[in-house]
């Protein structure tokens, strides 16, 4: 198992029951001891828990998980979301944002297969997949680095946004809810993703399933700016359906197969 997937495992049991057990959670994941205490400690350090005798305690606000534990989480989710939005891109040169994110790179892989686009990107990890394709424009913004994000952030990231027009932003975003509009964990990254929807002319947010109904601490965007929402089948029907009826399009990607459907 990686280390993403027991990191992912250990916060999620963390939030449903508020502690877990070393021997429990070693049981559980197919792992030994030694390697879930390595997990606990390295997560004590980021501040994502607190350790304490035989196992650890959630702490009492929600931590954004760092983008190189993300990574291989619902990672065939993700690629199957990539494709259903890439399906909606017109041919043509565009100019194309993108934040940062482990969904947005997939998107970003897609993107670097095509010949006729300018790319604006604030995140280091699109920027690196990108940066070697000399048939993609590539516009990096510059900023102050989030190291749980790779993304540039700051008044020098928001001063390159703000002077370019685009035609089409793909946003990863950590919460999409029909009442709450878009949400993440980072004050400062909210600012430059709204810039980035508010510059463009279309609005595709790319989430998987775990993303949806959740409110986060930062606002983004209301739905209304919000064109579409390509998701994939473990996202909650009710809360798609409501999101739906305020007037985004919602494009599901089965994962695992070739068939889609939207709504």
């Amino acid at each position: 198992m990686h280390r993403s997937d027991r990191v992912s495992a250990i916060l999620e049991r963390l939030a449903c029951g508020g502690t877990v057990n070393v021997v429990g959670v070693a049981r559980e994941l197919g792992v030994s001891v030694a390697t879930i205490r390595r997990d606990l400690s390295l997560l004590d350090e980021q501040n994502l828990l607190i350790r304490t005798r035989g196992g650890a305690v959630g702490r009492a606000v929600a931590y954004e998980l760092p983008v190189r534990y993300r990574d291989s989480k619902s990672r065939a989710a993700k690629q199957a979301i990539a494709r259903m939005a890439m399906r909606c891109m017109t041919s043509g040169h565009q100019v194309v944002a993108i934040n940062g994110g482990t969904t947005t790179g997939e998107v970003a892989r897609l993107l670097a297969t095509r010949t006729d686009l300018t790319v604006i990107t604030n995140a280091l990890n699109i920027a690196g997949a990108l940066v070697n394709k000399p048939r993609v424009k590539l516009l990096v913004t510059g900023g102050v680095a989030r190291p749980n994000s790779y993304e540039l952030v700051g008044p020098v990231a928001e001063g390159t946004v703000g002077r370019v027009n685009i035609d089409t932003a793909f946003i990863g975003i950590d919460g999409i809810n029909a009442k709450a509009g878009l949400s993440t964990y980072d004050k400062v990254e909210a600012q430059i993703n709204a810039l980035m929807i508010s510059r463009a002319r279309r609005v595709v947010v790319v989430a998987d399933g775990s993303k949806i109904g959740r409110d986060l601490f930062a606002h983004v965007a209301d739905l209304r700016v919000v064109t579409e929402l390509v998701t994939d089948t473990s996202a909650d029907v009710d809360e798609l359906a409501a999101i739906a009826a305020r007037g985004v399009v919602v494009r599901i990607a089965e994962v695992g197969g070739r068939r889609t459907r939207s709504g």
